[in-house]
């Protein structure tokens, strides 16, 4: 892979030599800078990677950003709004179907699954389901750069919250599965759905892992204190945290503690 390029104080431009980020005005504690709408392609046509919220201003700005190009398909990393809620509104600007795993979120007649393949101007993106973040999280891998978009399954600072249509089982088995992948294909970089790009794939991905098994023994040890509700785990294993956070480290706490009772 040849033309990585990462900003220094915003992921808003970064690109490989086939995938660009427009970064979507939505930050937060939990969107990081914003939501990353990558495009993907090469010549007079391409893909367009989770549109972002509804905000009219940046699907118009995309769609902008495109000149002449053409929009063939939109594809979503997964269903939440600040990845799909401006889908339906960027395809009527573009004129382009909406592919999803899940079918609340398509429009045409098209899903998306893993092992499926979606090609645009010669490139392809493989398909890879990766459950957990949410039921219907997909990562998308691009050979052309080896490069993986991961969504919100890996983000480009942090950790990932397992949301309530989620769960910590299938999360686990999806980082081990992209950790293999990313060995055997050997990737070069993540391009993730919030935060700034990854150039060190294998890194990343063990990280990850290190900081799950470590949540784990954090709550086994709160649990052994005494905490049994998420909240109560939360004041002790996030007491270093934004307080802004804990209603979603609640969440993950509440994941992890289905995980832990079910082994």
């Amino acid at each position: 892979m040849s033309g990585l390029h990462i900003p220094i104080d915003t992921p808003d431009g970064s690109r490989t030599t086939h995938a660009e980020n427009l970064l979507a005005p939505n930050p937060s504690p939990m969107t990081l800078d914003g939501t990353n709408t990558w495009v993907i392609g090469a010549g007079d046509e391409v893909i367009v990677v989770d549109p972002g919220p509804e905000d009219e201003s940046h699907l118009r700005r995309v769609a902008g950003h495109l000149g002449e190009r053409r929009v063939t398909q939109i594809l979503l990393t997964h269903g939440h709004f600040d990845h799909s809620g401006g889908a339906k509104r960027f395809a009527e600007l573009v004129g382009a179907p909406v592919r999803a795993l899940d079918p609340r979120h398509r429009l045409g007649d098209e899903g998306l699954a893993d092992g499926d393949v979606v090609t645009v101007a010669g490139l392809e993106l493989h398909v890879y389901g990766t459950p957990g973040h949410s039921f219907d999280s997909l990562c998308f891998w691009l050979p052309a750069d080896r490069a993986m978009l991961t969504g919100d399954t890996i983000l480009g600072r942090g950790t990932t919250i397992i949301a309530r249509d989620g769960g910590l089982a299938d999360y686990l088995r999806s980082l081990d599965r992209l950790r293999a992948a990313a060995e055997s294909l050997d990737a070069r970089v993540l391009l993730p759905g919030h935060g700034p790009v990854l150039p060190d794939p294998i890194g990343a991905l063990d990280g990850y892992i290190a900081h799950r098994r470590q949540r784990l023994d954090q709550i086994r040890a709160a649990r052994q204190q005494g905490a049994k509700t998420p909240r109560q785990i939360v004041k002790i294993v996030y007491a270093d945290v934004d307080r802004s956070l804990w209603p979603a480290a609640e969440m993950s706490v509440a994941a992890q503690l289905d995980y832990l009772d079910r082994l």
